[in-house]
Formats: structure tokens, C-alpha cells, sequence
């Protein structure tokens, strides 16, 4: 709560939010407090051993905030009076006034496969954003959410939080203080919650815990959303099925202010299975390597172009060259525009699986494999092959209970798939590795699978 209350009053006195994952060992919140230029450090009155000794290494002042009343104020030590009182330099009401302009929020991207990036969201750009949301959506004050989401991320904070604020609506943070499938149902009942939006993650685990332990009663939801990673249609189906709610896929960037497409709610269209939806309030073009717009059903990158997009990244020219060619943001991902106007994604342009000249979708084998019953999450990806340049492994989660194989995996593909894009080596594993958000990223799987096995 300390962190929703802090986050609305730094945006609210023209100041930067960066928010950061608590998680972090000193090194990387140096990193993240010195690129984002960082002036003060909050946290919870436990602290946070990593990031006080981080900040206090970059001569950072560090405040600690306090809710002893719900609906009292948060108290902060370790400020000034002046600043704790608010009666600081901000005094004027020109200046107080938030301008579309204004740097509100800071982020960085994941950072996979190079030094993570800075991203400046400006406040027009956020309530481009948390409109676009909330007019897919139709949210209303009459609407209610639980946010299982980390509030360092776009997705949790823009349409999780923000965008319920805006529309009058009410949210609720999990009461275990982060998302728990044993008390998921639990909180969403208690908020009289009418939708929620989670990661694919996050729904195969909710529908594994109503496999195995059933509620008695589920909340009437308007829809489900998922997002941030691909949703395989085996999973959608699943979700509608034991919900009784329509399951809206959507597709987001940090870069973008979160949402950039999503399927509509069953009364402003029909829901595509396997395809992230249309574009929400800005421009969607595919384009070829030259910049131009490739012919209905063909595939080529995925751009865009609207309020909603940040203006680029901060201290990062090379990187703002190659993402803001001919006029658009380029997001790096492959996709294909249906007759109707739906975007269905290939994969990101650096992780298809260049198999001998054949360009494999991961996201097409990751649907197969979690097409088995006996397969609770699984995720493909590419390795160097002698032969053929690269080669297809993948990395299962059984279902419990379930006896499941290298040999069952490789069957089923085969069944299902074209036999260059089976995998060649079935990782069969407990758990696989995951981002803070609860995304699964392919190159981090794919170290470590693949590094221990060929130093075994």
C-alpha cells in the first residue's frame, strides 16, 4: 500500500517514480539508481539491506515510509521537514501543475540479450495509455480487480492499478502482499472483483490449483486478460471453460505504456485464439526491412506509432536509431495481420529458430507442447546445431502426478508438428526460470538448460 500512495504522489509533484524489484542484489540497484539518475531512495520501514546499501554507496538520500492508518497519511523518516511537510520549493501553482510533458515514470527493459535500456514514460504518454485501457475494457466505477501483479512493472501498474483508478473502479492488493493461488480466489470474492489480468504463468496456475482443489463458488467476471507472454489457445480454452468468463488476449511493451492490442470483449467482436487482437488507440503497421508496409497475411516486423509511445530511450542514440526508423517504433517482434485485422505474433526476431534456412515460431511448438495433457508449462527455444545452425530443445513441467517422458514429448510433436520443427532434446525439469513478473524468457531457459548439459 505504502507503494501505491507513494508511487500517485511523486507523479503527482512532477517528480520521476522508478520503481524496483526488491529482489535485487546491491549490484543491480546501483546499476538501476545511478542510470535513472535516481535522487531518493524509498522503502518500507523493514528497509531493504541491498538497496540502502546501494543508494548509500551513491551518496543517496533514503526515506522510509509508513502507513499506521489505512485511511490516514504515510509518514516518512529520514526527510527534511521541509520536503516531509511538503513545503518545499514546489510553491507556486504554475508549478505545480503536471504538464503532459513531465517524465512521470522509469523503467528499464528486461535486458535479455543486452544492457537493459532506459525507458522515460511522460504523463501523456501514461494517460494515453490507462484511455486505450480502459476504453477496450469499458471499465467503470462499477468494476473491481485483485492486482496479483508486481507494481514494478507496466502491466500490473498501468492496467492493473491505474487504469482502475481512472475509471472510478476499486483494486485490491493480494491480502498475502503478493499473488498466492491458495487465497487468489479468496481475494477476488472479498473486492467483489469483476475481471483480473494475470500472465500465462500465473493462469496455468491458477487452473492447476482449480484442477486439484476446486472453490466452492467463483466470482461472476466480465472477462479475464492475459498478457505479457504468448498465450497458448489450449490455455484460453481452459481458463473460459472452468471460469465461465471470455479470456482476452492482449499484447504490451514497457515502451509502449503497456497495452498496444488486445481481442475486444464479446460485444465488440469476436476473440481470436492464438492472436494478441487489434490495435487499441494508436497505429499498427507491418513492415519489411526496407520500411514498407507488406501485404495483408504476410509476416514482417510489428510496428507502431501513437500518444501512448515513449519518445525513446534515455541516454541511448544507438539504440533509438534502430528502434525509431521510417517514422515508427520497431518492437522487434514478427507478426502477421489477418483479414480482419487481428495481429497473431510469430515469435521476437531474435529468438525464431533458423533451423537449416527454416525459420521456426517458438511460440507455434510452445502451443503443441502445452497441448499434452501431461504437461503443466513447457517453453521452446533455439541452440547452436553444427548442422543445422541452430536447433529446436525445449524444457517441460509435468503435471503432477503425471509419468511423463522425453519419449511422450517427442511423440506428440511428432504427431502435431512439421519433423524439422520437433525438438531435438526434451529438458524434463521442476520448475523453469522466470523473470519477476512470472515470464518466461526464452534465452534465460535456454542457458540453463543448455550450459549444464554441455559441461555434463
Amino acid at each position: 500500500m505504502q507503494l501505491v500512495i507513494m508511487f500517485l504522489a511523486v507523479i503527482r509533484a512532477r517528480a520521476v517514480a522508478a520503481p524496483l524489484n526488491p529482489a535485487y542484489t546491491q549490484e543491480e540497484f546501483e546499476f538501476y539508481l545511478a542510470d535513472s539518475e535516481s535522487r531518493l531512495l524509498i522503502t518500507n520501514a523493514e528497509g531493504n539491506h541491498a538497496a540502502q546499501a546501494a543508494a548509500a554507496k551513491l551518496r543517496l538520500a533514503h526515506a522510509a515510509a509508513t502507513l499506521k492508518d489505512a485511511a490516514g497519511p504515510v509518514h516518512l523518516a529520514g526527510l527534511g521537514c521541509a520536503a516531509a511537510n511538503g513545503n518545499g520549493s514546489h510553491s507556486s501553482h504554475q508549478e505545480d501543475t503536471n504538464d503532459p510533458s513531465d517524465v512521470a515514470l522509469f523503467l528499464h527493459t528486461s535486458g535479455t540479450t543486452s544492457r537493459p535500456k532506459g525507458v522515460p514514460l511522460t504523463q501523456g504518454n501514461l494517460a494515453a495509455s490507462v484511455r486505450n485501457i480502459r476504453s477496450v475494457y469499458r471499465l467503470t466505477e462499477a468494476d473491481a480487480t485483485v492486482v496479483v501483479l508486481p507494481l514494478f512493472h507496466v502491466h500490473g501498474l498501468l492496467c492493473g492499478l491505474l487504469s482502475s483508478l481512472a475509471s472510478g473502479a476499486s483494486v485490491a492488493l493480494p491480502a498475502a502482499g503478493r499473488f498466492s493461488a491458495s487465497t487468489f480466489w479468496a481475494d477476488m470474492r472479498a473486492s467483489g472483483a469483476t475481471w483480473y489480468t494475470a500472465v500465462p504463468t500465473i493462469h496455468q496456475i491458477i487452473l492447476d490449483r482449480h484442477a486439484s482443489k476446486p472453490e466452492a463458488s467463483y466470482p461472476a467476471l466480465r472477462f479475464v486478460r492475459s498478457c505479457s507472454a504468448s498465450l497458448a489457445p489450449v490455455i484460453l480454452e481452459k481458463l473460459e471453460a472452468a471460469f465461465g468468463a471470455p479470456v482476452l488476449e492482449a499484447y504490451a511493451m514497457t515502451e509502449a505504456s503497456h497495452l498496444m492490442t488486445s481481442n475486444p470483449l464479446p460485444q465488440d467482436g469476436p476473440r481470436k485464439p492464438g492472436s494478441v487482437g487489434r490495435p487499441v488507440g494508436q497505429e499498427l503497421a507491418i513492415l519489411d526491412e526496407e520500411g514498407s508496409r507488406v501485404a495483408p497475411g504476410k509476416p514482417g516486423e510489428v510496428c507502431i506509432r501513437g500518444a501512448n509511445v515513449t519518445a525513446g530511450y534515455k541516454g541511448n542514440p544507438e539504440a533509438n536509431e534502430a528502434a525509431f526508423r521510417f517514422g515508427w517504433f520497431h518492437t522487434g517482434d514478427i507478426g502477421v495481420v489477418d483479414e480482419e485485422g487481428y495481429l497473431h505474433l510469430v515469435g521476437r526476431i531474435k529468438e525464431l529458430i533458423n533451423r537449416g534456412g527454416e525459420k521456426i515460431s517458438p511460440i507455434e511448438v510452445d502451443a503443441v507442447l502445452l497441448d499434452h495433457p501431461g504437461v503443466a508449462q513447457a517453453v521452446s527455444f533455439g541452440v547452436p546445431d553444427d548442422k543445422y545452425g541452430e536447433e529446436i530443445n525445449c524444457a517441460v513441467i509435468p503435471r503432477e502426478g503425471s509419468a511423463l517422458g522425453e519419449g511422450d514429448v517427442v511423440a506428440h510433436c511428432r504427431k502435431n508438428l512439421a519433423s524439422f520443427k520437433v525438438p531435438k532434446k526434451v529438458f524434463i525439469t521442476g520448475e523453469l526460470p522466470k523473470t519477476a513478473t512470472g515470464k518466461i524468457q526464452r534465452r534465460i531457459v535456454a542457458q540453463h538448460f543448455v550450459q549444464p548439459a554441455k559441461a555434463a
